[in-house]
């Protein structure tokens, strides 16, 4: 029997003696062959939903780079697009949504028709899996009920103030939106890994600036919700929960969640968090995106403090966020290079 893959050992608690490394955003544009194979699709969502460029896209860094795992190339936001709303990008400024704060009744598309929808994901991450070799895992994702519904309310992403007074004055309207959004990011992970994605990682990017009562009501439990559903049904894989920016709330999502590793923000130390975590849970991260953009000796310094604060229990190395269009690929280069034991 093949020995599993090193994520999926400190996924499942064990402590290697060298981190397995992956990097958020690692297809991306730092690498020109990215940027190329962009031009190639008409919008963002084309590209998505193109289980050809999506899988090439997710092969360009492991060709360059020898990381331990592969994560499917996709966005948070093709699920609110697979319910019914209208989503695009806007080159330079992110993604556009209609708001529904601007709406006064919604209605979203069914579970069902949704997973049709997004079935060139699931192509995707089947063509994937069977180009990647053995010893890499593969990630499937999805954006935290929180998250998506933070874009979907206000229609961009940046300051959340409307979707947090939306907790206060359109509650139950909220609360509605993350039960559907739990549905149907449940069964869009469920169909991921039933296509071959070894485990899942939850991005909830905007968990910062939540007091504790609407982090518990908007993040803790729809994540909870979610993951529960998820083992419902029968997905038995490990869950990466990363609460970007969740701060003083990190607590209470760590125990409270049923996650079985947490991805750690670039604000917060490995130390803390791993005091602050279950025992012998996996936790992930979390290098200063821009150490790595800045390469040489504070490249080294920041990846040797960065594995020193994580000593103590399994880890699993990545950035504290995603890595930013000015990396050079020769400093990602060297960063997998130094994390190895500077083979």
């Amino acid at each position: 029997m093949a020995e599993l893959p090193a994520l999926l050992r400190v996924l499942n608690g064990e402590r290697l003696p060298t981190p397995p490394i992956w990097i958020m955003r690692q297809a991306g544009r730092y690498l020109p062959e990215y940027r190329e194979l962009r031009t190639r699709a008409k919008s963002f969502l084309d590209f998505c939903y193109s289980p050809a460029l999506a899988t090439e896209a997710v092969m360009q860094p492991l060709r360059r780079f020898p990381l331990d795992a592969a994560i499917l190339f996709s966005d948070i936001l093709v699920v609110p697009d697979a319910i019914g709303r209208k989503v695009w990008f806007v080159e330079g400024e992110g993604p556009r949504l209609e708001p529904l704060l601007d709406v006064q009744a919604w209605r979203f598309e069914t579970a069902e028709r949704a997973i049709q929808r997004l079935s060139p994901v699931y192509e995707a991450v089947e063509r994937i899996k069977a180009a990647i070799p053995n010893e890499t895992a593969l990630i499937g994702f999805c954006g935290a009920p929180w998250t998506v519904a933070t874009y979907m309310l206000q229609g961009r992403g940046g300051e959340k103030d409307q979707a947090r007074r939306a907790l206060y004055e359109r509650g139950q309207d909220v609360d509605a939106l993350l039960d559907v959004l739990v549905e149907v990011s449940a069964q869009h992970l469920a169909q991921q890994v039933r296509a071959g994605a070894d485990c899942l990682q939850i991005f909830e990017s905007w968990a910062e600036g939540m007091p504790p009562a609407l982090f518990q009501r908007a993040i803790v439990s729809p994540t909870a919700k979610l993951v529960a559903r998820l083992r419902g049904l029968g997905v038995s894989v490990p869950v990466i929960g990363f609460p970007r920016g969740a701060g003083a709330n990190f607590e209470a999502y760590a125990k409270a969640t049923g996650v079985t590793a947490l991805g750690v923000d670039t604000q917060t130390s490995g130390s803390w968090a791993r005091a602050r975590a279950p025992a012998g849970m996996a936790l992930q991260g979390n290098l200063d995106p821009q150490a790595l953009v800045a390469g040489g000796d504070a490249l080294a310094a920041a990846v040797q403090d960065t594995v020193a604060q994580f000593a103590g229990g399994p880890h699993i190395f990545n950035l504290g966020h995603g890595i930013t269009p000015e990396a050079k690929p020769e400093h990602v280069a060297e960063l997998v290079r130094l994390v190895k034991g500077g083979a």
